[in-house]
C-alpha cells in the first residue's frame, strides 16, 4: 500500500495539524457500535492504518462521541463526553474512525459545544482539525491509490449522510474499493437518500424510518449486486435488519472490511455473526 507523507504545517498555527512524525501517530476512534455489535471493523481499520504506515493508539479512555445526547438536545452531557474524548486524543497527530457520523461529530460540532470557553474550545478545534473517516484519511491525508485486498463478486455502496454531507466523503471509498481485485461496483441508484436509521430520528419517527430503509432495501436488491456496502456501522445495521425481513440474500459489510481483505467473518446480519466465537 503506499502511503507517501502528507506536508507538513505551520508550527505556529494552532488549529493547524501537528506535523507527523515518518510514522504518523494516529489515534483509533473506535465508536460504539463497533466496539459493540462488530468488532471486526476496528481490526480491519487498524490493518489498514498499519499498512499505510501508520503507529495506531487505541486510548483506553475513550468513550461515546457524544452524538445520541447531542441529537436529543442534552448538551451539557454531550460537553462532558467531548471533553473526555479531547483529553484521550489530543496528543496523537491524527483521530481517525470508521464512521463518517463520529467524525462529522467531532470535527464539525465538538468547537461549537465549547463557544463560551475559550481555552476547551481550543483544546476542542485542535482535535477536530485532525479528526478523519477512514476513507477519507487514506485517500486524502496519505495518498493511498492502491490495497492489497481481493473479493470476488459485485457491490453496491450507500453513502452515509453524515460523512456525505459534512465531510464530502463520496470518491474515496469508491476509488480505493476499484483496487480490489475481483471486486465490481454496480452504483446504488438512490446512493445518496438517507437510509432512515438517522441515530434518534429511528426512534422517533419510526414509521417513516421503516418507509426509508424499505425503499432503501428495494433498491439495493434491484442493483443484482452480492453485498452491499457502506461506512457507518449505524446504517448497516438498519439495512441489514430490513434486508433480512425482506427475505433479501444480499451480504452487507462495513467498506473497511473488504479493503482490508478481512471478509472471511460472517456478514452483518447472518446468524452466525452474533455468536460468541467459541459457539462458531
Amino acid at each position: 500500500m503506499a502511503h507517501p507523507q502528507p506536508p507538513e504545517s505551520d508550527p505556529q498555527s494552532p488549529s493547524a495539524p501537528t506535523a507527523p512524525a515518518k510514522s504518523p501517530r494516529v489515534g483509533l476512534f473506535v465508536t460504539c457500535l463497533v466496539d459493540m455489535f462488530r468488532p471486526s471493523i476496528g481490526f480491519a481499520t487498524l490493518k489498514l492504518l498499519e499498512d499505510a504506515g501508520c503507529t495506531v493508539v487505541v486510548p483506553a479512555a475513550q468513550t461515546c462521541c457524544g452524538q445520541p445526547a447531542f441529537n436529543s438536545g442534552d448538551n451539557k452531557d454531550t460537553r462532558a463526553v467531548a471533553a473526555q474524548v479531547v483529553e484521550a486524543f489530543e496528543g496523537l497527530d491524527y483521530v481517525v474512525a470508521p464512521s463518517g457520523s463520529c467524525a462529522g461529530m467531532i470535527r464539525e460540532h465538538y468547537p461549537e459545544l465549547f463557544a463560551d470557553d475559550p481555552a476547551m474550545a481550543q483544546r476542542a478545534q485542535h482535535v477536530a482539525k485532525r479528526t478523519y473517516e477512514l476513507t477519507s484519511f487514506l485517500v486524502d491525508v496519505l495518498g493511498v491509490t492502491k490495497v492489497d485486498a481481493a473479493m470476488a463478486g459485485t457491490v453496491t455502496y450507500h453513502d452515509s449522510c453524515s460523512g456525505l454531507r459534512e465531510l464530502e466523503v463520496k470518491v474515496q471509498p469508491r476509488r480505493l474499493l476499484a483496487g480490489v481485485s475481483g471486486l465490481s461496483l454496480t452504483e446504488l441508484p438512490g446512493a445518496e437518500v438517507c437510509c432512515g436509521f438517522g441515530g434518534t430520528f429511528c426512534v422517533k419517527y419510526p414509521e417513516i424510518s421503516d418507509k426509508m430503509v424499505t425503499n432503501k432495501a428495494e433498491e439495493i436488491v434491484a442493483t443484482g449486486a452480492d453485498t452491499l456496502l457502506a461506512g457507518d456501522l449505524g446504517c448497516l445495521l438498519n439495512m441489514a435488519g430490513k434486508l433480512k425481513r425482506l427475505g433479501a440474500e444480499t451480504k452487507v459489510r462495513h467498506v473497511a472490511e473488504v479493503l482490508a481483505g478481512m471478509t472471511d467473518t460472517p456478514a452483518i446480519g447472518d446468524p452466525a455473526a452474533s455468536l460468541p466465537n467459541k459457539e462458531r
